[in-house]
């Protein structure tokens, strides 16, 4: 339904419009595009590191970190998907899957709260500079929302754990027991790495950065397009774009949302809906020339650990 909505979007707007659009960015333009993609990867892989109990080596975080955005852009899955490949890839360079699944829990729950800041420093932007606009209130509310979710999130997370353990007094159900095991494990992991509140903090300011150099990825991407727009309308786009992609979480790779959102958000701040177009899919084209590289050395990884058992 996605690739349905993102080829009628395309065609409606007309497809030699939006691609002579795209066009104006060429071989150099992608590199740069892939350079700035490449520089968020290592800002977000250091925010996942500073989580870490035990700090093993950053690059071994910024890599997981790479297959989890590789994976949620680029094959059929949600973004949950992407998390749960980016703990595997990093259990896969020695760091046990307690750490690596409660670390990425900790870690998507500190992107998401400041998604929620920098969203709602884009929604400020769009009510002082267009008072008149009607997305205001939708984005609001969606921010509310989701800061409603966030913080229920969190309380999950510190709860979880004790109420299997009390549910599964009263079963004694095996497969509720080795569950309870699990979240134990999790549990005692995940807990240890809020108390320490120097780390998140760290974390937290890493990922704000995140978001800001996103936004800036995204005005690198709209100039080399031809937009003629600056850096804080583009950051207030980028929020407000964060806000619509987090509603259709469920979509793999967002299909047809990204670029429903950017005709949208794109039409208040003076894009028109082929120049919109043409962002969104060149924003998909830098995805997938980092992604797909990516995604086969991860597999490469895979098949050399298989290798040994296959042999034994």
């Amino acid at each position: 339904m996605g690739l349905a909505v993102l080829t009628a979007l395309v065609a409606w707007f007309g497809f030699h419009r939006v691609l002579d659009v795209a066009l104006k960015v060429g071989w150099d333009g992608l590199a740069l595009a892939v350079f700035c993609q490449l520089c968020l990867f290592v800002i977000l892989g250091f925010a996942w590191w500073s989580l870490m109990p035990r700090r093993p080596a950053a690059r071994i975080l910024i890599w997981a970190r790479m297959v989890r955005d590789a994976s949620a852009n680029c094959l059929p899955f949600s973004a949950v998907g992407g998390f749960v490949l980016g703990a595997r890839a990093a259990t896969l360079h020695g760091i046990a899957w307690p750490i690596a699944s409660a670390s990425t829990v900790a870690d998507v729950t500190s992107e998401f709260l400041t998604q929620l800041v920098f969203a709602a420093g884009g929604l400020a932007l769009l009510v002082a500079w267009h008072p008149e606009s009607r997305l205001g209130l939708p984005f609001g509310i969606g921010i509310a929302v989701g800061l409603v979710g966030g913080l229920g999130f969190l309380a999950v997370q510190r709860g979880a754990a004790p109420f299997a353990r009390r549910f599964g007094r009263r079963l004694s159900a095996r497969w509720l027991v080795a569950l309870m095991a699990r979240l134990d494990l999790l549990h005692g992991e995940l807990m240890p790495i809020y108390r320490r509140t120097g780390r998140y903090s760290i974390a937290t300011v890493l990922h704000l950065l995140g978001w800001v150099a996103s936004g800036i990825g995204g005005w690198v991407i709209m100039r080399l397009v031809g937009v003629p727009i600056g850096i804080p309308a583009a950051l207030a786009i980028e929020g407000l774009l964060q806000v619509s992609l987090t509603a259709g979480f469920a979509v793999p790779g967002f299909a047809g949302v990204q670029e429903l959102a950017y005709v949208g958000i794109g039409a208040v701040f003076g894009l028109s809906p082929d120049v919109a177009i043409a962002v969104s899919l060149v924003r998909r084209t830098r995805d997938v020339l980092v992604g797909v590289p990516i995604l086969l050395v991860w597999q490469l990884i895979e098949a050399r650990r298989l290798q040994p058992a296959s042999s034994a």
